[in-house]
């Protein structure tokens, strides 16, 4: 029986409380705000009316379906700040992450874990065979990153079936529409990272919990479960969700 955490709050606050405590981690399995430029082309070419007024020239992230300019949440620099990226190695028992992200945040986290502190790190990617069909001046959106890092001396289990570093699908519109998240993530790539970077009985956190998709593959693989969710409406369907894997 797994044992399951949540946590309605600011991420930093939450992990502040735990690491008091004492608590550690085995494993991160997250997918943090997205650091969006807002200059240039919109979905098919060009900006709508509300995008320009409410946006041009202002950096902003996309979470949980809303738009925000940075200077509303001055913490997050490229979607992360380096104060939540050193709090989330202190929870950890030795670092052992995984992180979904834009391509912009691909040279800030390589800087970080692999520069910085010596991580081992591996690129995986999610591939969409139905992605928005964006037409501006750029290629389309039809790939996602996730970045794994790990400290030297960190194992990786699973097997044949779970060690693909590329996976290609349909974006996952029926959850999208079940659970009302716009950026839910597929159960079978998480559930992967689970199984190749954990034990049955060790314990995964992820502090932007989101819909719960982390909970719920801890919970489907017997690992315990710590999830943070600063949006109350997000909150509530991953405590249900999870509740009901």
């Amino acid at each position: 029986m797994s044992n399951i955490e949540l946590y309605h709050g600011d991420c930093l606050e939450v992990m502040d409380t735990l690491i008091a405590m004492g608590v550690k981690v085995d494993a991160i399995i997250t997918d943090p705000p997205y650091l969006l430029e807002t200059e240039g082309a919109g979905f098919f070419g060009k900006k709508s009316d509300e995008y320009s007024m409410n946006y041009k020239g202002k950096k902003a992230y996309t979470y949980g379906g809303e738009r925000y300019v940075m200077q509303e949440i001055n913490s997050m620099k490229d979607g992360i700040s380096e104060e939540t990226l050193e709090k989330l190695c202190k929870i950890m028992k030795k670092i052992n992450i995984y992180f979904f992200c834009s391509q912009k945040q691909l040279p800030i986290l390589y800087k970080f874990f692999v520069e910085k502190k010596g991580c081992n790190w591996n690129l995986l990617c999610w591939h969409k065979t139905n992605p928005i069909p964006a037409c501006g001046n750029k290629y389309l959106s039809d790939s996602e990153y996730i970045m794994f890092f790990r400290e030297k001396g960190v194992k990786i289990y699973g097997n044949f079936d779970t060690k693909f570093t590329y996976y290609v699908t349909k974006s996952n519109m029926e959850d999208k529409k079940k659970y009302g998240h716009p950026t839910i993530k597929p159960l079978n790539i998480v559930e992967n990272f689970v199984i190749n970077s954990t034990n049955e009985g060790d314990t995964v956190l992820d502090p932007f919990m989101g819909s719960g998709t982390t909970g719920v593959a801890c919970k489907r693989l017997n690992r315990n479960f710590i999830g943070i969710e600063l949006d109350d409406k997000y909150f509530q369907i991953a405590k249900e969700r999870i509740n009901a894997a």
